[in-house]
């Protein structure tokens, strides 16, 4: 592994932030100017309006200013929109507790790339701390390219994560590497790994408030890492970090967030510790797992590195939840909230399920925000013209956009 010797600065045209070498402490510094977004003013005038009745009965905001209420409830002046979706979307029948904890989700904006992330200190430390962990772990080493051999990118994801009461638990910066860049048979061969499916997770759900039993949920602290590597594999500098020599690269040891195998071996890694201790996968779906000792009944239901945790015993399953942490690096983050982009609001009554931050998250992405909303998404009896424009040169955001929007239905009634 290189000596630390200090930072270098990058000579990178966009002047996004300082390079550090990898390998002992690593620390990234800011040298990015602040960047000012100006709002877009769609000049319509602010006039007062009423909740579609055609929205009525779904629920899609929850945040809540601690600001004093206007003399007219519905206008929202300090958004810098002319429609905002506070006033068409209301979550008035949630608990304090649990509509606080869906404004603190929604307070935050994740970054999307490293040259936004760079700027804010708490991202600055949260992506050191990854190297270190990756270093600690013995991920990779830093070596020579070999001949003939072509190393693969790789990038920051950025995610905040929440504990149950809605504030935060960490920020955490992951280190992905550009799995679309492998090829078969070359750097990977089996891929294929388990993950629960939504038939399997509403059941699981059902079951649990049936009993009356409790919804745990857990993450696993860089589960990948876990899995071993047995192809060949280099990876490119982090974004942000550099070597002390030239045409240096990581020769990845262990598995790592991105690949294709990884998910793979993780699972494998997972399925072994937990029929040591006595479970039993489902042959109905592989990623859920009963355990039946005496009167004691557990399930776990098991989506990639979140695990959901339920049973009739809660001695029972906090002994578990050592022996996972015991395993793996596991983060206990209380009542099931949160999971797979849908809101969990429990109540005695039973469960109740919602997308409203994904479907903002959709909403927002698109720049539709400040749009005006729309009883019906086209006039009755309208013929389409046909398109004779050339095709779209990269059609990847066109494609994830029709991937979220039937995402989107999972929770439909």
């Amino acid at each position: 592994m290189p000596e630390h010797t200090g930072p270098a600065e990058s000579n990178d045209s966009h002047g996004t932030g300082i390079e550090t070498p990898v390998g002992g402490p690593s620390v990234l510094v800011n040298r990015g100017s602040n960047m000012l977004q100006a709002e877009e003013n769609l000049g319509r005038n602010q006039r007062n309006r009423k909740a579609p009745r055609h929205l009525e009965d779904y629920l899609c905001y929850a945040a809540r200013s601690k600001d004093p209420p206007s003399s007219n409830p519905l206008q929202k002046a300090s958004s810098g929109k002319p429609y905002p979706v506070a006033n068409y979307i209301t979550c008035a029948k949630f608990s304090t507790a649990h509509r606080n904890y869906l404004a603190a989700i929604t307070k935050i904006v994740e970054p999307r790339y490293f040259h936004e992330a760079v700027k804010d200190i708490k991202w600055r430390e949260a992506m050191a701390k990854e190297i270190e962990a990756l270093e600690l772990n013995k991920t990779w080493t830093i070596e020579d390219l070999p001949p003939n051999k072509k190393p693969i990118n790789c990038k920051w994801v950025y995610k905040v994560k929440y504990n149950s009461n809605g504030t935060i638990e960490r920020y955490k910066a992951r280190l992905v590497i550009r799995g679309d860049e492998q090829i078969e048979g070359f750097d990977y061969h089996e891929t294929f790994a388990p993950v629960a499916k939504m038939v399997s997770v509403r059941c699981f759900l059902a079951v649990a408030i049936a009993k009356g039993w409790e919804l745990h949920q857990m993450d696993v602290h860089n589960a990948f890492l876990h899995g071993d590597l047995d192809e060949e594999v280099y990876m490119r500098l982090p974004p942000g970090f550099s070597p002390s020599g030239a045409n240096k690269v990581c020769k990845l040891r262990k598995s790592l967030y991105g690949l294709k195998q990884a998910p793979r071996q993780w699972f494998a890694k997972l399925s072994s510790k937990l029929l040591e201790y006595g479970f039993v996968k489902s042959y109905a779906d592989y990623s859920l797992f009963t355990y039946r000792k005496g009167d004691i009944f557990m399930a776990l239901l098991v989506y990639v590195d979140d695990l959901v945790l339920t049973g009739n015993n809660p001695v029972a399953c906090a002994e578990f939840k050592s022996y996972l942490n015991s395993c793996f690096h596991i983060k206990d983050l209380g009542p099931l909230k949160y999971f797979l982009g849908i809101e969990v609001a429990r109540s005695p009554h039973g469960l109740f399920l919602c997308q409203r931050k994904y479907a903002l998250e959709i909403i927002e992405e698109c720049g539709l925000l400040g749009s005006k909303p729309v009883a019906f998404p086209m006039e009755a009896n309208h013929r389409l013209a046909v398109d004779e424009s050339p095709l779209i040169k990269d059609p990847t955001r066109y494609r994830r956009l029709v991937g979220r929007l039937i995402y989107l239905t999972i929770t439909r009634p």
